[in-house]
């Protein structure tokens, strides 16, 4: 997967850009920009209720692109809390091993982050490195899934009359870890990069039903795991 993120844009403007005042306890900075989530995700064997689990059967889920937004109050010049943020992600649930490629679903992700940040550098420099650890809730909802997955699952019970399915995902709750880099422009404006590694783990369960009348469940521990990438422009207050 892609990992790689161009920190070095921000030295574009480095030469060119005048002095700008320091953080100072009780400033508010505001970031937005473009942020990508990319999944390092694994899963458990679908297990079927009653049958254990299904050979080959396994998911993973892809990445995607949204609107990022986040915002830090300095409590001291050194000490920060900041808060991630975002346009729901939305992302595809495929399958791997002997499900490989297939298209089984989708679901759309609120990433809500907390962190206590550190800035290391004096007051008289503009390039201003953080570090952050904390604390992630990620929040899933309108989880879909398709005919190839209802077909697959049909085809393990044949005499069910199984011809539809649903999908639930449980939130998470994990740890969080943040670099990232701010360039002051001038006494308000900036540009930033930053990257985050999320620990988001949930419970999939997927409802089997024929004609309406629940058939069946099983159920999949996935790992997502991802790494958020972001870069764009600050502002401060």
């Amino acid at each position: 997967m892609f990992r790689v993120f161009p920190f070095s844009i921000l030295a574009v403007a480095i030469l060119a850009a005048p002095a700008a005042q320091a953080y100072e306890a009780g400033d508010i900075i505001l970031r937005a920009g473009v942020a990508h989530v990319d999944p390092d995700s694994s899963s458990s064997r679908v297990n079927l209720d009653g049958a254990g689990p299904i050979p080959g059967w396994e998911v993973e889920v892809d990445s995607d692109t949204q609107l990022g937004l986040t915002g830090t109050y300095m409590l001291t010049p050194h000490i920060g809390l900041g808060l991630l943020a975002s346009s729901p992600f939305k992302h595809d649930i495929e399958g791997a091993e002997a499900l490989d490629g297939a298209d089984l679903g989708e679901t759309k992700h609120l990433p809500p982050t907390l962190t206590l940040q550190y800035f290391p550098m004096t007051s008289a420099s503009r390039l201003q490195p953080y570090a952050g650890i904390g604390i992630n809730y990620t929040h899933f909802f309108d989880e879909k899934t398709t005919p190839t997955l209802t077909g697959a699952v049909a085809g393990l019970a044949p005499d069910a009359g199984i011809n539809a399915t649903k999908l639930d995902l449980d939130d998470s709750v994990g740890l969080a870890l943040e670099l990232g880099l701010d360039f002051a422009l001038t006494d308000h404006f900036g540009l930033n990069a930053a990257i985050w590694y999320v620990d988001i783990d949930t419970d999939a369960t997927i409802t089997a039903f024929a004609d309406g009348a629940e058939v069946a469940t099983a159920t999949s521990d996935v790992e997502i795991d991802p790494l958020v990438y972001m870069i764009g422009v600050s502002y401060r207050f």
